[in-house]
């Protein structure tokens, strides 16, 4: 069964960067699209990036010129390189790979930007 697995949160300080990596195992095929989402408490989840198969990339307008999304199709791995982070940066930050057969989640890796 398809798995995610996100690491590389921890704790920054505002400015800082952080790489988050998504390691998708047990899975026959590449997904044709996956992305970052993210969490805050009492806030909904929402879109940070996402990036299809063939390398185009859409990013929240909230992260544009901060954050790059890419991935290693051979590996079937994303990742999420985060520069210049702000406080309300903070959230859980979840990973989905997207089949044709359905969405497949990952737990989420936290990251909190604090002074």
């Amino acid at each position: 069964q398809v798995q995610l697995v996100e690491s590389g949160g921890g704790l920054v300080q505002p400015g800082g960067s952080l790489r988050l990596s998504c390691a998708v195992s047990k899975s026959i095929f590449s997904p044709y699209a996956m992305g970052w989402y993210r969490q805050a408490p009492g806030k909904q989840r929402e879109l940070v990036a996402v990036i299809n198969s063939v390398g185009t990339t859409n990013y929240a307008d909230f992260v544009k010129g901060r954050f790059t999304i890419s991935r290693d199709n051979a590996k079937i791995t994303l990742y999420l390189q985060m520069n210049s982070l702000k406080p309300e940066d903070t959230a859980v930050y979840y990973c989905s790979a997207e089949y044709f057969s359905g969405s497949i989640w990952g737990q989420g890796t936290q990251v909190t930007v604090s002074s």
